[in-house]
Parts: structure tokens; C-alpha cells; sequence
């Protein structure tokens, strides 16, 4: 989830640049928190950075600007937050470029090295992590790379601060003349020469670069040598077509292998191993996670643990219990409402600020006794399982079941993304592959995954009825499935390769997840409290106006279709402004006892596959046009009201849950 205050700022033209790029999970964020004291979402799992942010810092005396890219593998981009990042290498001029690698993996990074080197960037590479590598035995002669890779090389774990002051002195010492040339075979090299030869524009990376990324289809980068060379471009792509046609190999390979036998070079005599590695209790959890006949078990005590009790019982219910029946209902209100009464002469305006819908009655109670608490302890669960690593070992154990419906694991992080903020997973459904893993992956967010607050209120709900529950919980994963499949048989497209980075399990460290906890409940206080004000002044006005008691009686019929009494219209229309609204709408009825468990559990049901709240599809407007946005909404209308015909019918005829 990316909050409020994560939102870039306005670029400095005049500022120095410094970049951070590398793969997801490397420690950039942090990088970025350390040099500029400011805070973005620092995400123990890739695909979240799909937006670049921006701060500024001074190191000696001289003012930097600091851009946070999204994670990238490769300058050949394959995902939108690669194609973000590397088209801001292309476009944009920085001053230096820090490449942040890990120590554990560096084998695997520092081909990536050599691509931003042959790119002619200024790069300074930081080995990060090396705190944890060392603990595995890993030893590192870093001033041989440095000598052999010809860049600055500082070695860091800046999540403990350290290798940070060697990581300023770098920047501001950095001497961008110095340039290291790395040959490959002699054929290659022949086919390198033959294209750069053949371009005459002027490009953000070096000619070099540019050959190797056109020599492996690069589409964006082809298209943008077309716009350049304009006529000569005929010339670029005839050299290209004979290289492919005369070697008859798969070039993107061939490359890639001789950047590897190079990386392997460059790496002799820099790591040895002591031989008397930790006992790394973090690899044997991560085992047991990823393996099938251990890891359903850990993920059902995850949700048992982190979301039903913490979130259910403690947050839905001892915490609403005292905000909402002790402050709010025994002693706020009743107050309010008294002097509402005693000095407002004007009924209109008691109704305003204290009638059924008032602004304070309604409003700030739904906002502060009964969404804050749920959303609140979500944010904690969701914080310590995002920072332990737990997620991308979950992107792995779904990854089968995933495949049956049209994604693969990488579509988890959306997905979970997703029992936070609907609005906000549906942004990151961009960093999966195609367009149409894309629109499925949309499509189930809309329709089967409840936000956190939404998820909170149900879990609250129906905790006091097992049966309902139980029933609520296998129509979510029945329908998610069912749909899913569906969509991955009806919709045509292509079906991508999964590949996720694994970092390793760590201990949260409770700072980050309070500073985590705390930005995410201002962000709910800047966006989103106000809806809920916005909301009891348009009900207000609709009660005022006799519109609010015309949309009950229209949608009456539709209730009694769904065996649940008329009141229960009203919880659905709170539904349209915000999905939590018309939760906590439904936890009001409840609690007057208006509702039996079957009704209880048939409006759950309905309410949560219910059209998303507004600015869920803004977003899917945004992002996946009107066409497929409204088509979205109709089908899930469609299947809500569908399946909760069906679940009465079925209840009546069951007795169950009784």
C-alpha cells in the first residue's frame, strides 16, 4: 500500500542527481530513508515500487537530489517497473548512479553492473547486505573489485547504518571520466562495432548499449531509434537482421552468457568462504514455507493468528467494543446529541451534525470507534508479515493453484495487496507481465477480496456465528477460484514465465513496522476519514430530500429477493461510497439483532462481492479504460446479487447456519 505522503514531489532541475537503481530487494529503499530523512514504504518483497520518489539530501555542502527507482533486473526491461526504471536512466541525466546489489547474490547482480557501465553511467556500486553475508561466511575483497570492475565499490548494511558515510564520500569524490571497457568474444564484438557504426543520433546511454539492447529486440528501444534515425534507421535495423540471420542463434542468450563468463572474470579471488556458516535458521523456515505439506499449514496459522484473532477478536472486537459500545454509544453521543438539541433551534442542522446520519453520530463514529481499530491492527499483521519476507515465499506456495486461474505467483502480492486497500493493489496489478493477467487479476480484486477494514467489520461480524463464518469464508475462495478459472479459459492472451526474487526471512524490526503503522493510519486520516464525512453529509441530504427513503424502496424489492429485511438497503448504498461504510452499516443491524444467521450471513456474502467502493473504480478506470471498467462492475453486480439469491435459497432449505 503506498500512502499519502509518498507521493513524488516536484523534481529540481538544478539539483545534482543521485539514482538508485537495482533489484527488488537490495535495500534501495532504505538507501533512500538514510540519505534524505525521508520515509517511503520500505517493502521486504518485489513489485510494490512501481512509482519513482523523489528527495533531497546534502552531503558536504553540495544539495543532491535523490530519485528511488523501481526494482529492474536488467536494462531490457519485461516488467512496467523496469520499463519506469530504465526509461529514466534513458531519459533523464543523472550525476551519479548508485547500483545497490547484494552481497549474498552478487554473482548473480553484477551482470546488471556491466550493463549500467557499458551504458556509460556514472555507477558507483554498493555492496549491500554484507552484514548477512558475512554471518553466512562470506568474505569479500572489495578493493579488487573495485580495481578490476574500474568504478567505485563501498560495502554496506544500511539497515544497520553501516557503510553509509563511506557511501557519501563516494558520491561526492565520484570522478565520472574514470571508464572501464569490458570485451566479449571476438564475434561479438565484430556485431557490436557493425551497429553502433550504423547510429548517428544522440542517445541517453552509449552507443555500446544501445547495440547490445537493439541486438536483443529491445521493442521500446527499437521504436525510439526509429523516431531518431528517421531514414537511417532502414540502415540500423538491415545491420540487425543480417547479425540474427548469419549467426542464427539466440543473440539475448549469447549475451547474456558472455556477461556471466565476464562477471565470473571480474569475481575471481574477490569472495572466499570461511567454511563455518551460522546456523541460518531463516533458509530452514523459508524451506518449510515454500513446501506444500508445510506451508498451508503455516498460512492457515498466519490468518488464524494475524487476521482472525488479532484483526477479528481483538481489533473488531475489544477495541471497537470499548470505542464504539463504551465511549461512543454510552457517553459521547448521548452527550452530543443533548446539546445538539439544547442549542441548535434549526432541525435541519441537528440532523446535520446529530441525526441518524449526522456527521458526528454516523460519520466520525464509523470513521474512529468502528473502521480506525480494524484498520489499525491490520496495518500491524500486514507490516510484520510484509518486513518478516513472508509474501514472495507465498507468491511461490500459490504459484500452482495460481496457474489454474490465469496468474501465476507473482499476482499473489497484488492479491494480498488487496486485504489492505483494493484501490491500491489495483495500481500494482501493473507489475504483472501481460495485459490480460492484468484484467483477471483486477477483475478478483473487485469482486472476491474484501479491503481491511471491509474484511475486519465481516470477520467482527461473523465471528460470533462459526457457521456463517465458515460459509462466508469458502464462497470467497469458491467464487475466486471458480471465477479465476473461468477467466483464464475465456480470455485469450499470452501465459507468462514466473520468476520472483526471494529475500531472505528476517525478524521485523519494530521501528519500521510503527513508522509503517503510523504513515498508513495518516494516510486513512487524510483520505479517507473525510470520505466518511463527505458521506454522511451526501445521506443527510439524500434522508432531507426524501432521495435516501426513494433508493431504499427501489432496492426493497432486491432485498426481499434476497430474504433480508428492507433496512438492510440502506447498508448497501453506504456500500457504494466506501466498501468499509456499508461493513459497518451491516455490524449496526447486527447488533440491534434485526438480522438472523442466515440473513447475517447472505447480506455478508452480498455486501462483500458487491460493486468495489468509488475510488476502487476510478482506479480501474485509470487503469484499465471505461470499456473494461464497466464491464467489471456488471458482472460483479451481476454475480453478487446472483450468488446471494442463491445462498438464501439454499440456507432456507439447509437450516443452516442456525
Amino acid at each position: 500500500m503506498k500512502c499519502a505522503v509518498e507521493n513524488p514531489v516536484q523534481a529540481d532541475q538544478n539539483l545534482r542527481r543521485i539514482f538508485l537503481v537495482g533489484n527488488p530487494n537490495v535495500g534501495k529503499s532504505v538507501l533512500f530513508n538514510a540519505l534524505t530523512g525521508a520515509y517511503t514504504t520500505v517493502s521486504n518483497y518485489p513489485g510494490t515500487s512501481v512509482e519513482v520518489f523523489r528527495g533531497t539530501c546534502e552531503i558536504h555542502g553540495v544539495r543532491y537530489e535523490v530519485l528511488d527507482t523501481p526494482g529492474m533486473y536488467s536494462l531490457l526491461p519485461i516488467t512496467e517497473e523496469e520499463r519506469v526504471a530504465r526509461d529514466m536512466l534513458l531519459n533523464e541525466r543523472p550525476d551519479v548512479v548508485l547500483h545497490v546489489i547484494d552481497a549474498r547474490n552478487i554473482e548473480r547482480m553484477l551482470p546488471m553492473t556491466l550493463q549500467l557501465i557499458e551504458a556509460g553511467l556514472p555507477v558507483i556500486l554498493v555492496v549491500n547486505i554484507l552484514d548477512e553475508a558475512e554471518r553466512l561466511g562470506l568474505r569479500f575483497d572489495l578493493h579488487l573489485l573495485e580495481e578490476k570492475l574500474g568504478i567505485p565499490v563501498v560495502g554496506a548494511a544500511v539497515r544497520r547504518r553501516r557503510g553509509l558515510k563511506e557511501i557519501r564520500a563516494a558520491i561526492v569524490g565520484f570522478d565520472p571520466s574514470q571508464k572501464a571497457v569490458f570485451g566479449y568474444a571476438v564475434d561479438l564484438e565484430r556485431d557490436i562495432s557493425r551497429v553502433t557504426s550504423c547510429l548517428s543520433g544522440q542517445y541517453g546511454l552509449d552507443a555500446r548499449a544501445m547495440a547490445l539492447l537493439l541486438m536483443q529486440r529491445d521493442e521500446s528501444l527499437t521504436e525510439l531509434v526509429r523516431s531518431v534515425e528517421k531514414d537511417n534507421f532502414a540502415v540500423v535495423e538491415g545491420a540487425i537482421n543480417e547479425i540474427a540471420f548469419d549467426r542464427r542463434v539466440d543473440l539475448h542468450l549469447r549475451i547474456s552468457l558472455e556477461r556471466k563468463r565476464v562477471c565470473k572474470g571480474v569475481l575471481e579471488g574477490v569472495i572466499s568462504e570461511d567454511g563455518q556458516r551460522a546456523i541460518d535458521w531463516a533458509g530452514k523456515l523459508s524451506e518449510l514455507t515454500m513446501n506444500p505439506w508445510t506451508g498451508v499449514p503455516l498460512l492457515l496459522l498466519v490468518l488464524y493468528f494475524g487476521l482472525y484473532q488479532f484483526v477479528g477478536n481483538f481489533g473488531a472486537g475489544t477495541i471497537v467494543d470499548f470505542l464504539e459500545g463504551g465511549l461512543f454509544e454510552k457517553n459521547l453521543n448521548p452527550w452530543f446529541i443533548d446539546f445538539c438539541r439544547t442549542y441548535l433551534p434549526w432541525n435541519w442542522l441537528f440532523e446535520l451534525l446529530a441525526g441518524e446520519y449526522g456527521i458526528f453520530t454516523l460519520g466520525v463514529r464509523y470513521a474512529v470507534a468502528i473502521v480506525l481499530p480494524i484498520v489499525g491492527t491490520f496495518f500491524i499483521a500486514f507490516s510484520v508479515i510484509e518486513d518478516s519476507g513472508y509474501f514472495p515465499r507465498l507468491a511461490m506456495l500459490v504459484d500452482r493453484v495460481f496457474k489454474q486461474i490465469g496468474l501465476n505467483g507473482r499476482a499473489v502480492i497484488p492479491i494480498v495487496l488487496g486485504f489492505g486497500c483494493d484501490t491500491m493493489a489495483t495500481i500494482v496489478t501493473r507489475t504483472l507481465e501481460t495485459r490480460r493477467e492484468r484484467l483477471i487479476a483486477t477483475l478478483l480484486l473487485a469482486l472476491a477480496i474484501p479491503c481491511s477494514a471491509q474484511l475486519g467489520v465481516i470477520l467482527g461480524l461473523l465471528s460470533a456465528v462459526p457457521g456463517a463464518l465458515v460459509i462466508w469464508g469458502g464462497s470467497m475462495a469458491g467464487l475466486f477460484l471458480f471465477i479465476g478459472f473461468l477467466s483464464a479459459r475465456l480470455m485469450p492472451g499470452e501465459k507468462p514465465m514466473f520468476y520472483m526474487e526471494i529475500p531472505p526471512m528476517r525478524l521485523p524490526q519494530p521501528r519500521n513496522v510503527l513508522v509503517k503503522t503510523l504513515t498508513r493510519m495518516q494516510w486513512y486520516f487524510l483520505e479517507i476519514f473525510p470520505l466518511f464525512i463527505l458521506a454522511s453529509v451526501i445521506l443527510w441530504a439524500g434522508k432531507m430530500t426524501g432521495a435516501l427513503q426513494w433508493l431504499v424502496e427501489v432496492m426493497q424489492p432486491v432485498m426481499r429477493l434476497l430474504g433480508l429485511p428492507g433496512q438492510t438497503a440502506a447498508a448497501f448504498i453506504f456500500g457504494f461510497f466506501r466498501r468499509d461504510f456499508g461493513a459497518a452499516g451491516l455490524y449496526d443491524l447486527q447488533t440491534k439483532g434485526i438480522l438472523s444467521p442466515a440473513q447475517l450471513t447472505v447480506a455478508a456474502v452480498t455486501l462483500t462481492l458487491f460493486v468495489p467502493c468509488v475510488a476502487q473504480f476510478l482506479i480501474m478506470k485509470k487503469e484499465r479504460g471505461w470499456k473494461a471498467s464497466l464491464a467489471i462492475f456488471a458482472v460483479v453486480t451481476l454475480l453478487a446479487f446472483s450468488v446471494g439469491f442463491g445462498l438464501n435459497r439454499l440456507l432456507l432449505l439447509t437450516g443452516v447456519p442456525g
